[in-house]
């Protein structure tokens, strides 16, 4: 038999006794998985921080690193068909794509939609869709301009986009008749000294300008929500107003200035709409159905628009818009009967 000396057996006994010991060590502790405690770490935050609907779609929507979303809102008389066999929201969406850098930003469109038929339809788009709580107002049929329910509506748009502000995401709101032809974005100032950049009905007024709400771009900060703060609980004073009216008055008012609010105005040239077009094509960004009454006469004009803008394309020759004919007689319409 071998003989081992008995320095050699005490070593011999050592590494075993060590090597023992390492594997029971191990053998009573789970290995970690950077997955597995990954995913437990995200769930303990969801659970420690409850995420609810609106802050789930904004968060999906935001760009990169800037937390801005593009925000729209749709009811059922914007997303069913109308003569010809369009909706609004039809041809919200084609100028997205018909448009030079737009189909990118239909990844970072919230779509908030006031009934249930218009949220259906969001979802049948596979847009980034969330429901308003109207809080049993019907806010479903036509909203015909300046009427009592057409008001009701933007102030509660007024409120929301309030909410959004302050959750800390940057936004750019846009009417549905607004055509997307160029990306707004290299176009909008990125001087953080404008807290708000916000679309005009025409330039060159005498007494201020004639501002539009159905475009503007905003900064989430202490100025802006108090702002959009103040704005809203204007409501309470200026029965038979529109958003828009009460925004033009605190404009008007100082108020902007009281907060150190930094506001710029966005030119008819690259901003354009039917109060006053643009005369340059290779310039436009967007174009508003602004100056019409209803949505019938809207989608009439801004489908000619569409089609002046693919002409545009095909040739870059710049040429005149079609005239605005049924927007023009929309206002002369006495017997126009709203969509339900």
């Amino acid at each position: 038999m071998p003989s081992f000396n008995s320095s050699g057996n005490l070593a011999v006994a050592v590494a075993l006794l060590f090597a023992g010991a390492l594997y029971f060590y191990f053998s009573s502790i789970t290995v970690s998985d950077p997955m597995s405690d990954l995913l437990h770490n995200v769930e303990t935050r969801w659970t420690e921080y409850p995420v609810d609907e609106l802050e789930a779609v904004l968060d999906k929507a935001a760009m990169g690193n800037n937390k801005t979303v593009i925000i729209a809102m749709v009811n059922k008389a914007y997303v069913e068909e109308v003569e010809g066999g369009r909706t609004m929201l039809d041809l919200f969406l084609e100028s997205f794509w018909e448009g030079e850098g737009t189909r990118p930003l239909l990844d970072h469109l919230m779509l908030v939609a006031a009934d249930q038929t218009s949220y259906d339809r969001c979802l049948f788009r596979r847009l980034h869709c969330y429901k308003m709580d109207t809080d049993g107002v019907d806010l479903e049929g036509e909203k015909v301009y300046m009427s009592k329910d057409f008001i009701e509506m933007m102030w509660r748009r007024t409120h929301l986009l309030l909410d959004v502000l302050s959750r800390g995401y940057n936004l750019t709101f846009t009417d549905t008749d607004v055509m997307w032809l160029r990306s707004p974005f290299p176009r909008l100032s990125y001087n953080e000294s404008l807290d708000m950049q916000i679309s005009v009905d025409s330039i060159g007024l005498v007494g201020g300008h004639l501002i539009n709400t159905g475009f503007y771009h905003v900064r989430s900060n202490n100025k802006t929500i108090s702002l959009f703060q103040k704005w809203y609980d204007m409501r309470l004073k200026s029965t038979g107003m529109k958003e828009q009216d009460v925004l033009k008055s605190l404009l008007d008012s100082g108020f902007f200035n009281q907060l150190g609010l930094n506001v710029g105005f966005l030119n008819t040239t690259e901003f354009s709409g039917f109060c006053q077009d643009s005369h340059d094509m290779g310039v436009v960004t967007t174009v508003h159905a602004n100056c019409c009454r209803h949505i019938l006469a809207k989608i009439s004009d801004l489908t000619l628009v569409l089609r002046d803008w693919k002409r545009y394309k095909a040739s870059h020759v710049n040429s005149n818009w079609s005239p605005h004919v049924e927007c023009g007689r929309s206002w002369s319409d006495a017997h126009y009967i709203p969509k339900l």
